[in-house]
């Protein structure tokens, strides 16, 4: 049986979507289709380059009608930036193996500075590579400063003619081996301070240009390249000063949110293996399936699972309704990539608890499913870092509401253009959410919901009593443990606001949030042993343990719907 809360490329039929859209989504999956396990997994043990798909990709027109603006599409009708189809291709992409996404993700990224830039020129060659179906990397970090772009070593020194001599290496950059255009974060020579930061436009076929190595080893080409002497003409400068520097956070803004999805299509397509192997393994003459621990994890997976949906696609509304006086994407921007990401990790570990050795066996996909998941939480910023930016919000989130229209769910097609418009990177302490209560409100009947909000409430008096005080704000290790606590609530809110708009089963809602309560009291044991906690913060912590709501004809109910996942899809071989 389809479980309709999951992607299923059996029964799949994007119907919310235009024709287009619904075309390229279905050609996609019935070319991984068409070219079937083996060859998938035999492409990634091999570490074989994703040249058959870059071909499928600018054969259909996929990256040019997915990832060009309309500003940029020169009146054509089915191109523009649609965060809800973009997002819907990253978890199909996920679905069938990291790598095709990460070609895909990097292009994005890639993009970003120049879809940001007021340079025509470079605007239009960009949307002419993507027609011929050219893929674009995103050349900002450094071997020895990672993401510290403040400490940047490409070095462009002026030419006498307007234009810039670029040397330096950049390091961890996808698609640097095949690349038309590699957006490269630099610093002037003659020029100090941030006034003196240059994103420019550089091409990885030119002779300046010289590819080292894959820093890994994988089909990704994670490329580290060196510029000597390259020549950047004032056509190839995309951003200047400040703004070079509000270009590279606002595409990481854009590229970060691709990694829930993601994550996503994975979990999804290992649960199909997972649940079908334990249906289908007889240990001391029962299935697997039939042992409770077993059926708890399967079960804990798939509601994780289900929440990792729901918080990612109601976020993809927020991204598509912001504008200058709405910045609410910036909290839960970090949220899709630090706290759907773990709990992709968390699924994966569930299931492999339950189907041990065979999770390591070479003809599936889990193999592949449990390195690539590990990747997902560490790009485009560490947990830590996106934890941290989280905290920025905490206050406002939870105790400072302000009236905000309600955001509708957002599947039209319209072209999402103020993510190239976001302007200044900063002011984040300024942003102001809706109240987060009547989220809860709405399902106050139901008991795990009920007990959540307790912790929830209770976090509030944290804030509001018990909060670090100026030593304690220099602990990172104690706020990031007050950010797991808070990423819970927001991660709970968003999961209800969606509930609501699509009628999820409570049975379904009650049980993830048994394991949300769970969730919380163990973050709250955490706090309570960090070194630096105080006595009031101890007690506070022990007082927000809660123990979920059992029910056991509900959980039975969510295992039917576990249960049913057996068979439900196997890839052609």
């Amino acid at each position: 049986m389809a479980d309709s809360l999951l992607f299923n490329p059996r029964t799949y039929d994007p119907q919310h979507f235009d024709p287009e859209t619904r075309r390229l989504l279905r050609a996609t999956v019935d070319w991984f289709e068409a070219r079937g396990k083996r060859k998938l997994i035999e492409d990634y043990r091999t570490r074989a380059w994703l040249g058959d798909f870059l071909a499928f990709s600018a054969k259909e027109g996929l990256f040019a009608t997915f990832l060009t603006p309309a500003s940029a599409a020169e009146g054509h009708a089915d191109k523009r930036w649609d965060t809800a189809r973009i997002a819907a291709l990253n978890e199909i992409f996920g679905f069938y193996g990291l790598d095709y996404w990460y070609a895909w993700q990097v292009t994005i990224l890639g993009l970003g500075p120049v879809w940001q830039s007021d340079n025509a020129e470079a605007r239009a060659r960009a949307a002419e590579l993507l027609s011929q179906g050219e893929v674009f990397a995103f050349g900002l970090s450094e071997k020895t400063h990672g993401a510290d772009i403040y400490s940047t070593d490409m070095l462009l020194e002026p030419d006498g003619d307007g234009g810039f001599r670029a040397t330096g290496s950049k390091y961890y950059i996808g698609n640097g081996n095949a690349a038309a255009l590699v957006s490269v974060f630099g610093r002037r020579t003659d020029i100090e301070g941030p006034d003196g930061y240059v994103f420019f436009a550089a091409d990885s076929r030119h002779q300046a240009y010289h590819l080292v190595k894959n820093v890994v080893d994988s089909s990704k080409y994670v490329s580290e390249f060196r510029l000597e002497d390259y020549p950047v003409a004032a056509a190839d400068v995309l951003h200047t000063g400040r703004a070079a520097f509000d270009a590279a956070l606002n595409t990481v803004n854009v590229g970060k949110f691709n990694l829930c999805t993601a994550s996503i299509g994975i979990c999804e397509h290992a649960m199909y293996e997972a649940v079908t192997h334990a249906q289908n393994r007889i240990l001391y003459g029962r299935p697997v399936t039939a042992f409770p621990h077993v059926r708890r994890e399967l079960a804990d997976a798939y509601v994780r699972l289900v929440g990792m949906k729901l918080f990612s696609d109601r976020a993809v509304d927020y991204f598509r309704t912001a504008g200058p006086d709405d910045r609410r994407y910036l909290l839960f921007n970090p949220m899709t990539k630090m706290k759907v990401t773990t709990e992709g990790e968390k699924v994966i570990d569930l299931m492999w608890d339950v189907i041990a050795a065979k999770g390591f066996e070479k003809d599936n996909y889990f193999a592949q499913a449990a390195v690539e998941i590990r990747g997902l939480p560490k790009l485009e910023g560490t947990v830590h870092v996106n934890l941290a930016l989280i905290l920025k919000f905490l206050r406002n989130h939870l105790l400072d509401p302000v009236d905000h229209p309600e955001v509708a769910t957002r599947l039209d097609a319209a072209d999402d253009d103020f993510l190239f418009r976001q302007g200044p990177a900063r002011g984040l302490g300024s942003i102001r959410f809706h109240d987060w209560r009547p989220a809860f409100d709405a399902y106050a009947a139901v008991a795990n919901v009920a007990r959540f909000r307790e912790q929830a409430d209770a976090l509030c008096e944290f804030v509001t009593t018990a909060a670090p005080d100026e030593q304690q704000s220099r602990d990172l290790d104690l706020l990031l443990a007050v950010g797991q606590l808070f990423a819970l609530v927001v991660h709970g809110q968003l999961i209800l606001e969606q509930a609501r708009l699509t009628g999820l089963d409570e049975d379904v809602l009650d049980e993830l949030f048994a394991v949300l309560v769970r969730d919380f009291s163990a973050h709250a044991v955490e706090l309570h042993g960090k070194d630096s906690a105080t006595e009031q913060q101890q007690n506070w912590a022990l007082g927000a343990i809660r123990r979920p709501v059992v029910d056991e004809a509900r959980s039975a109910r969510v295992w039917d719907r576990v249960e049913a996942l057996s068979g439900a899809y196997e890839m052609a071989p």
